[in-house]
């Protein structure tokens, strides 16, 4: 196969709409506060039955229902997540077993913020290398799960939700429509970000993640774009991990992208880590705010410290 390429997308957010005004019931903190340090006005909170695997395969069965495909053309299912509280079975032969896959190569992926642009990486290679073809990539998070309510440093910060892509191999003679990943980490600062133990609650060093994302990113993000072929100035969107508004609207203006759609998600979804981006992506699609083949730069960072990052043609 020559490459791959994105065919369709869905998302899922829960019902619960959580305001800054309601956390500011459960924690000393307000909305002033809130949107002066991360730009979140409003995210959403799963039911306590819902799972991870419940909304990823609500995002999952929208994407499909989009693509033109059906559940018996997926071979395979990606699931970037670092939330589900289950272990085994995992979570992507959970989403098969809902949408009535059979047999597909499934599997989980744990990068935290980065996971969907690795597990789109994975996916991608898996076609280049012929062992695919139709194939599930998903981000899906429950980190209400693993937030400390009574810690207003990270109880503002993260939302629910799901995000799905249709990914695709090309024909010899097609153009590929996702760009070469580029991948890595900084492991010294993993425990910037932390989600550890038994029962556990998120952690996270604010400063640390905030000054190696404004300090590293933008090279990287440009790098990423020259390997497709192309300067952050041709790209129609650019879609970052939604992570905290004072880290997008920086790096946006330093990639020099102010011709481009910005994905702002943040603001009424919150963090929703490996979700964030196919959420946001989805979301844009729906609104037709970017035109078809238009490339879109998608990077994700975040937990471990990890970071990947690949330019796609939209849909």
């Amino acid at each position: 196969m020559t490459g791959s390429r994105i065919v369709s997308l869905g998302h899922y957010q829960p019902s619960r709409v959580l305001t800054n005004d309601d956390l500011a019931q459960m924690v000393e903190t307000n909305d002033a506060w809130i949107q002066d340090r991360v730009g979140i006005q409003t995210r959403r909170i799963a039911a306590p039955e819902e799972t991870v695997a419940d909304m990823a395969a609500a995002a999952a069965e929208k994407a499909l229902a989009a693509s033109g495909l059906g559940a018996g053309d997926i071979d395979m299912v990606a699931v970037a997540t670092c939330s589900s509280v289950d272990r085994c079975p995992n979570v992507a032969t959970r989403v098969a077993s809902k949408l009535g896959i059979n047999a597909p190569a499934a599997f989980d992926l744990n990068t935290a913020c980065s996971g969907f642009s690795y597990a789109l990486g994975t996916v991608d290679h898996a076609m280049r290398a012929g062992a695919a073809r139709n194939a599930l990539v998903i981000g899906a998070e429950k980190l209400s799960d693993m937030t400390d309510w009574t810690d207003r440093s990270t109880a503002v910060i993260f939302g629910d939700g799901a995000g799905a892509a249709v990914v695709t191999a090309c024909a010899e003679d097609e153009q590929p429509g996702i760009g070469p990943v580029l991948w890595g980490s900084d492991p010294e600062k993993g425990d910037a970000v932390v989600i550890e133990g038994w029962r556990p609650y998120i952690g996270q060093a604010g400063q640390t993640v905030f000054r190696w994302a404004t300090y590293a990113l933008p090279e990287l993000a440009v790098e990423t774009c020259r390997r497709a072929g192309l300067e952050p100035s041709d790209l129609a969107a650019f879609i970052p991990h939604q992570a905290n508004l004072r880290i997008i609207e920086p790096l946006a203006r330093r990639l020099g992208v102010e011709n481009a759609v910005i994905a702002r998600d943040i603001v009424e979804s919150g963090n929703t880590s490996a979700a964030s981006i196919p959420l946001a992506l989805s979301k844009m699609l729906e609104r037709r705010e970017i035109p078809s083949g238009g490339p879109i730069l998608l990077f994700g960072f975040g937990g471990g410290l990890t970071y990947a990052g690949q330019v796609v043609r939209c849909p």
